[in-house]
């Protein structure tokens, strides 16, 4: 085992002249800093490559074990120069460290990344640039259209990136951000919370705290101001799924989560590079939130010990394969992992939760060539079966005011914080730690659908979601056998508004029968998305006229669960989700610049001729 000789704030240009900050670690022995040349493991944050936290931690561990290390500050971002590009400029960044790092004689010319999330990407934008020299990447639960999800879905958008951009810039240190001395004084000191903006919606340029951050702002609103795909969307930092053609074909294992805020998009890119890359290309999906892979929990729930992954020996196994021809038999590993939940016993686990169980099964292609995809129809009682309405003509109309939207509770989210300030008795960001004291508007993971204090939204009596009158539930008879539902999903709704535009959401959940351990039952939300009418049909905005009746598709995130026998299917419809999305306020306006909204009364048809239901991806449980 080596020790480490770090080497901290290299200054790298890029193309444009830009310099970015850069730490490079390097194994050592007795005698001093290794020689030779060795693969080089390349890490590129917007979250401080200085921080205490998993990259530094494993930057030791890995260069303990013979790899090089390099951990770098994204552009605008605490020690590196430039404006925050958001996304928009990971791509060329990227190929351009790449090329400075295998010109370092300390490189043997192979460089491999991980990182999560944001850092995720900025994995998947180097690759989508077609940049040469890479030799294995680990993306873990990052992107691939952030059009169709992660950033919008079905022309909404989740709200969490414009609450990104208001905490991630009071904790940003960047001497030419901060270079004013009441910028931090602004951001930081009492400020006016994201949480709180939310009840002013929809923030306007100059208004917010973000004014004194102008890259921030900029970005903000654009993402505020996109709902059409325009160029701002085929950037390959933002969509790298559309460069698949450019994409280095490059050993790439995907990770992800059945929870986590990019479930859609992990998929979505394993089957494209599976398609057209020899790669290889490998997925891993647990039953985790977001930034949570390798936990035993998500939210609410727990799902035993056997969920838990060694998630740093999974990486060292891969670039001990790919970056030092070690054959450790990674290679030979099936194509996809998955974790199916569900068959726990439904009693109170660790810290309380839910034990929902699970267990991990290996696949060898997604979809799974087994699934049979059963439409279960929607019914006028609320029923929700095999059988098609047999009625002529049937409907349920309920009110939407986007003044009173149905609270977010759980769910596919992260990054959707709020910074109250600094932590007490720290009055310099730079002596906070990048999260510390930053609070979840929204808790990831799975949870009862029922209102409770501390919720954003929720109000006393803190009732179940499905007594709200703007809350459509239709739900089977409790189950004769176990069902297993693994796959993507579609709800295909027969609709009308009276309003110029409105939304339809769906989630789909596991209803648990009363028991000891909870009385009242349990509404466990498993996956959920929305679709904004005037987007429909895909393409530029199609209005729908008031009364006209139309088919939407709203394409859940795909996700794995036994239903165990004696449960419900549940599907729920309604026309908001926040502060997951963003509330549409019925009038049909340019988004980002409404004054007013309106009331919308919205139907869902359930009859012969009209019959809503939703698709689930079944497959055979083993007899």
């Amino acid at each position: 085992m080596y020790h480490t000789a770090l080497e901290s704030d290299l200054m790298v240009p890029m193309r444009d002249g830009v310099r970015l900050a850069t730490d490079v670690y390097r194994p050592a022995g007795q005698d001093g800093v290794v020689g030779a040349a060795l693969p080089a493991l390349l890490v590129r944050t917007p979250y401080d490559k200085s921080a205490a936290g998993e990259d530094s931690e494993w930057a030791h561990w890995f260069t303990a074990r013979g790899y090089v290390v390099v951990i770098q500050d994204c552009r605008g971002c605490f020690g590196s120069e430039g404006e925050l590009g958001f996304l928009g400029c990971e791509a060329e960044d990227g190929q351009d460290t790449v090329g400075w790092v295998r010109a370092q004689p300390w490189c043997d010319g192979q460089v491999g990344m991980w990182g999560t999330s944001y850092v995720g990407w900025t994995q998947t934008a180097t690759a989508a640039a077609g940049t040469e020299g890479l030799a294995a990447i680990v993306p873990n639960q990052s992107g691939a259209n952030g059009y169709t999800s992660s950033i919008r879905h079905g022309g909404a958008l989740e709200l969490r990136w414009i609450a990104w951009m208001f905490w991630h810039s009071a904790r940003n240190t960047q001497a030419a951000l901060k270079a004013r001395a009441w910028v931090d004084a602004a951001l930081n000191s009492d400020p006016i919370t994201f949480g709180q903006w939310l009840r002013r919606w929809p923030i306007r340029p100059g208004v917010t705290q973000l004014a004194v951050v102008p890259p921030y702002e900029r970005l903000a609103f654009a993402l505020l101001t996109h709902d059409r795909y325009d160029d701002f969307w085929t950037n390959p930092g933002i969509n790298p799924a559309a460069h698949l053609d450019r994409f280095t074909d490059v050993p790439t294992l995907l990770m992800g989560g059945w929870y986590d805020s990019y479930t859609r998009a992990t998929f979505e890119l394993f089957e494209g590079l599976s398609a057209c890359k020899a790669g290889p290309v490998k997925l891993i999906v647990g039953p985790w939130s977001h930034d949570r892979t390798g936990e035993t929990s998500a939210g609410d729930l727990w799902f035993g010990q056997d969920a838990a992954i060694d998630k740093i020996g999974t990486h060292l196994r891969w670039y001990d394969r790919w970056l030092k021809g070690r054959p450790n038999g990674a290679d030979h590993d099936p194509p996809v992992r998955i974790f199916v939940m569900g068959g726990g016993s439904g009693a109170r686990g660790p810290e309380g939760r839910l034990s929902h169980g699970g267990r991990w099964r290996d696949e060898f292609e997604w979809p799974l060539a087994r699934t049979v995809h059963v439409p279960y129809y929607l019914h006028q009682d609320g029923g929700l079966g095999l059988r098609p309405p047999a009625v002529d003509r049937s409907s349920t109309t309920y009110r939407f005011d986007p003044a009173d939207p149905v609270p977010s509770i759980g769910g596919n989210v992260s990054s959707l914080f709020e910074a109250p300030g600094l932590p007490s008795g720290i009055t310099d960001p730079g002596d906070a730690f990048l999260f510390e004291g930053v609070q979840a508007l929204v808790e990831p993971g799975g949870f009862d659908q029922r209102e409770s204090a501390g919720l954003y939204g929720c109000r006393p009596p803190y009732l179940p979601l499905a007594a709200r009158a703007d809350v459509l539930v239709f739900q089977t008879d409790p189950l004769v056998d176990d069902l297993e539902v693994t796959g993507p999903i579609e709800v295909r709704l027969w609709v009308a508004t009276t309003a110029a535009d409105t939304d339809f959401t769906a989630k789909l959940i596991d209803l648990y029968p009363p028991s000891g351990a909870h009385p009242r039952g349990y509404a466990l939300n498993l996956t959920d998305s929305i679709i904004r009418l005037r987007f429909r049909v895909g393409g530029p905005p199609s209005p729908l006229p008031p009364g006209q009746i139309t088919q939407v598709t709203i394409t859940l995130y795909p996700t794995s669960n036994l239903f165990v026998a004696g449960h419900r299917i549940r599907v729920d419809i309604s026309s908001s989700n926040h502060p997951r999305f963003d509330v549409n306020p019925n009038t049909g306006e340019a988004p980002g610049t409404r004054r007013r909204h309106v009331i919308a009364d919205n139907t869902v048809f359930h009859d012969t001729q009209r019959a809503s239901h939703i698709v689930l991806p079944t497959v055979p449980c083993p007899g």
